[in-house]
């Protein structure tokens, strides 16, 4: 594990670059060559240095002559340690300028290249930790530091250096990096820092996720060359489906399977090796894409690194970047660590393939874990080069710019951090054959240097027309926190997608019962034409939601009029407050059989509602068994029931009933927690699940275009009436196939009449949210439909010309 103490100033043997007055060099001829005997410090049980006294000369030896790509000759150091008793020898190894492309750690024919941008760096070292000889899978206790020569260590702006017969694996890396301390210009070089390289594939840290005992652990990149390449199999093929065709299941990897309940080995609780275990819960549900939460690496022990309100959390949800290449570490199964992890998600990915379901990630490339000037949490960037990376104020003595709500925002639109963006982009899809990625904050990709939003940002046209990506869905939030909402005006090329969250708040507000909302109700469901019918864009550009993991879930959507954050340790600030939810009569958990059956019957006239909008319709995680969070609309930071998936069923309301539980004592939480409906089987997972198939049947809402005269009939004349909460429609089928729907938002029933069958056809019942499982939704159909209904509160019917 990489404690703050294994990487300190104070522990590592250093080298100097070879004009250093410690050392000597030759020349012969044209060419420098030098043979190096490395040699590092280690550190005693004691914790003090072993060796006191170590001093560093170089000698040179023609040997040839070797060029890089840029044509500069080639020269060779060899540094040998004069207390061989006092530290240990390793190899010999022989070092080479190297190469300024491709950045990051890569094999070359004559050894490891290290690469690494700094515009305005003095000064970089790099630090390498070798695995302790004859055990691989345990860490020396000292790093070797070569410093990089700026007259033969860089190109431009890049700082490199080639190692010959170094290790293909098990090394740690990281640099050093100084410059200048101009804070009010923007830098935050602090030479102390062991900093992870930008495209570094892998990163390694602590093996266990929460894992209390590492809680300070340090994070370094490393590199994996002697592993055969991944085997995606012979019959393997990506699924490649239609944008118009996905529904989308937003989830969080760990969540998923880290509670007791999911009865897989503890092993692989949470993991990705766990989801696997879990994909015919996925198909048995009907969706065929997963939108993953964060699985870049990130720190959990974020908020516990100083004393403050947050440290008793840990980071579930992962919107705290370290590094945009390596998987989270901690998610392999069996601690199985950085090189354990990637493996596994190509695992994860191809079995979800092989079942037909897409992968789609959770990008964050609006912030990183380095928060702000007050409280930074420095592991990269910041230390690199700060005045590149992320925004900053030059007006107002170089202060971070805050667009992300966390701290610091990443400054997207330097040609530098667009390609960093970029190439992030492309391994995922081409190394991990991901699907498609939404981006969270999508409106800070939007922005110039200084904060101003650009008309035409490059990176977002660089990601639509990059060939790479073009097979890739490319979703946006489009929105930030700097007030930048971009919802159906995000530059979009017509590729990018947008989470819509108008539908979102229509769509809560009409069916919990505001007035005035059925023109935009009917709007919403049939594609928001009015935002995205522009230029060639199509009704599957609006990612269509209800519920997302930052707000309530849906249960809690019908049972919370108010948020309740309080264990959060913010005093209940953060979170949204406009949630436009509806409590059904009663704060919070309830016996009270009328309001519960009434939730439940709001639930799935949100599902319903869902499943028939024009677009691609995204659910919540837990949603197909009315998950809970209690209230908790920002529940990022508890890696609990809160947020795990419960897998188990137990006849709470009988508990509840037997012990009279007071709603808010801290046993009636623990047995709320206990009486998650089982997601298979139950009646909720059962009308979830049957409204999920029933729409990937019917095409019809599945356009390609949107909705003419021909596509829709609104059964409607009352469309002034801002009393009115009644909609009905009918969805036109080519051949015949109608589907009549209605929505009833009042509180009293509405007697409606039916518009006749097409010729030859008759009605049948399919959906009535009213009725009790299994009549709330019958596939084939109930026959028997006269030429009115009795559409009762609060509910919604679905019915089907056969």
């Amino acid at each position: 594990m990489l404690h703050s103490s294994f990487i300190s100033k104070s522990n590592c043997t250093r080298f100097p670059p070879v004009d250093s007055p410690n050392a000597t060099l030759s020349s012969f001829g044209a060419s420098y060559l030098l043979q190096m005997g490395l040699k590092w410090s280690r550190i005693a049980s004691s914790g003090r240095r072993l060796s006191s006294k170590v001093y560093c000369k170089a000698r040179s030896r023609d040997k040839h002559r070797t060029e890089n790509v840029y044509g500069r000759q080639s020269r060779e150091r060899v540094l040998e340690e004069e207390d061989p008793e006092m530290a240990k020898t390793t190899p010999s190894f022989k070092i080479f300028p190297g190469q300024a492309f491709p950045l990051g750690v890569s094999e070359v024919d004559n050894g490891i290249n290290f690469a690494i941008f700094s515009q305005h760096a003095t000064a970089v070292t790099l630090c390498l930790s070798l695995p302790q000889r004859g055990e691989l899978n345990k860490l020396d206790g000292g790093m070797i530091e070569f410093s990089l020569d700026p007259r033969l260590n860089k190109t431009g702006d890049i700082w490199h250096i080639c190692i010959e017969d170094f290790p293909r694996s098990n090394v740690l890396y990281g640099y050093r990096i100084d410059g200048p301390k101009n804070w009010d210009q923007g830098h935050r070089f602090d030479y102390n820092n062991v900093l992870i390289d930008p495209y570094a594939k892998l990163v390694e840290g602590r093996r266990t996720f929460g894992d209390p005992k590492h809680k300070l652990s340090k994070f370094l990149g490393t590199y994996d060359f002697d592993s055969l390449p991944f085997d995606w199999g012979d019959d393997y093929k990506l699924p490649n489906i239609p944008e118009k065709d996905l529904v989308i299941y937003e989830m969080n990897v760990r969540a998923f399977t880290a509670d007791e309940s999911s009865c897989l080995d503890q092993n692989i609780c949470g993991t990705y090796a766990g989801l696997i275990e879990k994909i015919p819960h996925l198909l048995e549900l009907g969706i065929n894409a997963v939108e993953l939460l964060p699985v870049f690496e990130f720190d959990e022990f974020e908020f516990q690194r100083r004393p403050n309100p947050r440290d008793h959390m840990i980071n579930t949800w992962g919107y705290s970047t370290i590094n945009f290449f390596a998987p989270m570490s901690r998610y392999a199964s069996g601690g199985g660590g950085a090189v354990g992890a990637s493996w596994e998600f190509k695992e994860m990915v191809k079995a979800l393939h092989g079942a037909g379901i897409e992968v789609i990630l959770d990008v964050v490339y609006n912030h990183t874990n380095e928060a702000d000037d007050k409280h930074p949490y420095t592991t990269s960037f910041r230390g690199i080069d700060n005045k590149v990376y992320y925004m900053v104020d030059l007006n107002n003595k170089g202060q971070l710019l805050n667009f992300s709500g966390c701290g610091n925002t990443l400054n997207c639109n330097h040609p530098v951090v667009m390609e960093l963006i970029l190439d992030s982009l492309r391994h995922w899809a081409v190394e991990y054959h991901v699907d498609g990625f939404r981006f969270d904050l999508a409106s800070v990709l939007c922005r110039g240097s200084d904060g101003s939003p650009l008309d035409a940002p490059p990176l977002i046209r660089a990601i639509a027309k990059d060939a790479t990506l073009s097979r890739c869905k490319i979703i946006a939030e489009p929105w930030d926190c700097g007030g930048l909402y971009l919802v159906g005006s995000f530059p979009n090329w017509d590729r990018w997608a947008e989470w819509n969250g108008r539908y979102r708040d229509d769509l809560r507000r009409f069916i919990k019962g505001e007035t005035g909302m059925k023109g935009a109700f009917a709007t919403r469901v049939s594609g928001s034409a009015d935002l995205y019918c522009k230029n060639k864009r199509k009704p599957n550009h609006s990612v269509n939601f209800v519920i997302a993991h930052d707000g309530f879930t849906l249960r809690d959507l019908v049972s919370y009029n108010f948020k309740h954050n309080e264990a959060n340790g913010e005093g209940g600030n953060d979170g949204s407050n406009d949630n436009f939810s509806w409590n059904c009569g009663f704060e919070g958990e309830t016996d009270n059989a009328g309001i519960v059956a009434l939730r439940f019957q709001q639930m799935k006239n949100f599902h319903l509602a869902l499943m028939i909008s024009q677009g691609i319709p995204m659910m919540l995680m837990g949603d197909e068994y009315g998950h809970t969070r209690y209230g908790n609309n920002n529940s990022y930071g508890h890696d609990t029931a809160l947020n795990n998936f419960q897998w188990q069923q137990v006849n709470f309301y009988q508990l509840f009933i037997l012990y009279n539980f007071d709603p808010y004592s801290t046993c009636f939480m623990v047995f709320s927690m206990l009486k998650q409906l089982t997601a298979r089987k139950s009646d909720h997972f059962r009308f979830f699940s049957e409204m999920i198939h029933y729409r990937r049947k019917h095409q019809v809402f599945c356009h390609e275009n949107f909705l003419t005269k021909r596509d829709v009939t609104w059964h409607e004349d009352n469309w002034d009436n801002p009393e009115s909460k009644f909609l009905a429609f009918t969805l036109h089928e080519n051949n015949g196939g109608d589907i009549y729907l209605a929505f009833n938002a009042h509180d009293f029933f509405v007697k409606v009449s039916i518009p006749p069958a097409p010729t030859a056809r008759r009605w049948f019942r399919v959906v009535d949210t009213n009725l009790g499982s299994p009549d709330d939704f019958v596939g084939e159909g109930v026959p028997g439909i006269g030429s009115t209904y009795n559409v009762a509160p609060y509910s919604s019917i679905l019915l089907e010309a056969k």
